[in-house]
């Protein structure tokens, strides 16, 4: 059977070439943009905090992202191929690299605009199921991040042509995309409290992540951990007790506030 396949590659023009997956992220950046410009929940933000705090994120997220994914993923093959910690462009991003780089981009423009660190991650996580799914589709189209080995429901991918596979980055996409949107919409219009959207998408993307782990092949650079578990799913479930954890913290002030206590 031939396998799937789909050019990554947009255009070529001389030595340069444009990627599908770089492109994914510059759409994802430039929606988050938009959100800025008319979302209701940046209305505490002027037109230059604005343009600032987009390319905080995406510093953020690159940086982080890219810097998660060398520590958490394959630091031996990238101390051996320094040339390759840059080439963002053939993959190779952590989201919880890229989660964590946001955190530290957002805590450093609230400290500098003086707006509180929970409402900018509530404006931040309510738009990032849309980068989420772009950058899976991202990852579909390179033929990478694919699934465990299956016998129906599956594609065989150019790097594996003669293993069928789950495309789990599709099944990602799903999830972590436009169901955690709806999810989260949901919620925001339901809990105005600074921070419960964040909490809810700290713990709905970590229940997601685990659940698709099951159907994704592990990073053969390092298979299951303990024999059991996958480095997603590790990473994931830190994030969902830190999303439960600030979810029950957020609780425990609003019947302090309630009761009168200080």
């Amino acid at each position: 059977m031939q396998p799937w396949y789909f050019n990554p590659i947009m255009f070529e023009i001389g030595p340069f070439k444009a990627h599908w997956y770089g492109f994914m992220y510059a759409l994802s950046f430039l929606i988050g943009y938009l959100y800025l410009l008319f979302s209701k929940r940046s209305r505490k933000l002027n037109n230059q905090q604005k343009d600032s705090f987009i390319i905080y994120m995406i510093l953020g997220v690159i940086i982080g992202g890219r810097i998660g994914y060398v520590l958490f993923y394959n630091l031996p093959y990238y101390f051996a191929n320094p040339s390759k910690l840059i080439a963002v462009w053939e993959g190779g991003m952590s989201f919880h690299g890229g989660l964590i780089g946001s955190m530290l981009a957002i805590y450093i423009f609230g400290k500098q605009s003086k707006i509180p660190f929970l409402e900018l991650t509530d404006m931040v996580v309510t738009i990032a199921p849309v980068g989420l799914f772009l950058a899976k589709i991202g990852n579909f189209i390179n033929g990478e991040l694919y699934g465990r080995i299956a016998s129906s429901y599956c594609l065989h991918f150019p790097t594996d042509p003669l293993n069928c596979r789950y495309p789990s980055q599709l099944l990602e996409a799903f999830l972590e995309g436009i169901v955690l949107f709806i999810v989260l919409y949901i919620i925001g219009q339901k809990n105005k409290k600074p921070g419960i959207v964040s909490a809810s998408f700290l713990i709905f993307y970590a229940i997601f992540r685990i659940f698709i782990e099951f159907f994704r092949e592990p990073d053969p650079q390092i298979g299951f951990i303990f024999g059991i578990i996958t480095a997603g799913q590790l990473l994931s479930s830190l994030m969902l007790f830190s999303g439960i954890g600030l979810f029950y913290y957020l609780r425990e002030t609003k019947n302090q506030h309630d009761h009168g206590i200080s």
